[in-house]
């Protein structure tokens, strides 16, 4: 199957089951097609994006006592595994001229993004829900379409959401453990295991595309688009060795750990 095809699969399709069907077979990379931007993805109706402040706020882990709030926050992430497929679908129809190796290297995060969302989805129908129950917000999404260019796809998703979700994981393991929801912690735990190769592709692309001469950190500066900023990358508990195992440097974990809002030059 050509990887246009499987993007566009995603893009396209208005069925949750399609969008996160598997490859089908070896991916090719001989068509990869024109330049193309979807200014939304095809979604079934009970998952089209909603504003923000009709999509529920994600419950404190303090609340975490109630079932009900637990799966709210699996609602939420699935969500957001989806967006986060989707916008490595739209990066491959956007970016057609990037280096095929960079193309195929998505293929297996797009796996573990579909992946990520059946596991989100799944643990939702054990507490009596379906995935498209309650709106969802298209944030990740609408963030995507201001990348101009492959470098700013790995600053915006894998180098802030992805890295921000190092944390997030680890601290919705240890909300859902606290709760007794010992099956909720162990989707987190699996999901952080991954976001640490996601991020280790976007730091080793960001390496491979940059200019020589330019620093790691003023490559990720430089590629962010307004409100994403270096901020964005973490959470309440930083967390700073599965950073050190994706292939940052100490400098850059700095950096981040510190960043505050007038980081951006």
């Amino acid at each position: 199957m050509e990887i246009r095809d499987f993007a566009e699969r995603i893009l396209q399709s208005d069925s949750l089951a399609e969008k996160l069907r598997p490859l089908d077979g070896p991916a090719t990379d001989r068509i990869p097609g024109p330049p193309q931007r979807f200014p939304l993805p095809a979604r079934p109706a009970n998952l089209k994006f909603a504003g923000r402040k009709e999509a529920p706020a994600m419950p404190a882990p303090t609340a975490f006592r109630d079932p009900a709030k637990r799966a709210v926050a699996h609602h939420i992430m699935a969500n957001h595994e989806l967006q986060a497929l989707e916008v490595m679908a739209f990066t491959l129809c956007a970016f057609p001229d990037a280096p095929t190796e960079f193309r195929h290297g998505m293929l297996p995060i797009m796996a573990d993004e579909q992946r990520h969302t059946r596991m989100h989805a799944q643990r939702l129908e054990e507490f009596g829900m379906t995935f498209g129950d309650l709106p969802v917000n298209g944030y990740f999404w609408l963030k995507a379409q201001d990348f101009q260019s492959p470098l700013d796809y790995l600053a915006g998703l894998p180098l802030t959401f992805e890295a921000g979700n190092l944390d997030h994981t680890i601290e919705f393991e240890q909300a859902y453990d606290s709760a007794g929801d010992k099956k909720g912690a162990g989707i987190m735990r699996a999901i952080h295991q991954d976001e640490i190769g996601h991020v280790a592709f976007g730091i080793h692309w960001l390496r491979a595309m940059k200019p020589a001469d330019q620093t790691d950190w003023d490559a990720y500066i430089d590629h962010l688009h307004w409100p994403l900023r270096p901020e964005k990358a973490k959470g309440k508990a930083f967390q700073r060795q599965p950073r050190l195992d994706a292939g940052l440097t100490d400098e850059f974990i700095d950096q981040i750990q510190h960043a505050g809002r007038d980081d951006l030059r």
